[in-house]
């Protein structure tokens, strides 16, 4: 079988931030790397639920809502997918990551979606962790631009 793109990555090298992962068409694959790959700290599973719905919730819920496909955790536990139309710009895709993470760092309140009839797993979100996520993030993306999301050799 053909290797998959994302498999083609030197995950040795691979440093936390933004990435464009792959281009299908008019869909645009971020890669929101916030843990180093193999580096033996991961993503806590309570936490980036809670980073997930959090993030989902802005995301679609701005003015390019109706552009935003996916957003959602690697199974490796290291970051996060955000899948959008090729009509939002890179730029603007950076913008929406950097406010993405801005609102689940300063988030207080009740987890949107984490009743028990509107989710699968509701007792497993740690707002605490996610927030601590979201405040690492906005530190790694601060000064991010367009030149950053090509993923370094």
């Amino acid at each position: 079988m053909k290797k998959i793109a994302s498999f083609t990555i030197n995950h040795d090298t691979l440093k936390k931030g933004m990435y464009i992962s792959r281009i299908d068409g008019d869909v645009v694959t971020y890669d929101i790397r916030m843990k180093l790959p193999n580096g033996g700290e991961y993503l806590d599973m309570d936490a980036a639920h809670t980073v997930e719905h959090l993030f989902a919730t802005y995301v679609r819920n701005s003015d390019a809502g109706d552009q935003i496909i996916y957003v959602g955790p690697m199974g490796c536990r290291t970051g996060f997918y955000f899948l959008v139309r090729d009509s939002i710009s890179h730029e603007r895709a950076i913008e929406l990551v950097q406010k993405s993470m801005a609102f689940v760092r300063d988030y207080e309140g009740e987890i949107p979606g984490s009743k028990k009839e509107e989710c699968g797993n509701y007792l497993a979100h740690d707002l605490q962790g996610a927030k601590a996520i979201g405040a690492e993030m906005c530190e790694v993306l601060k000064n991010w631009q367009i030149n950053d999301l090509k993923y370094k050799e």
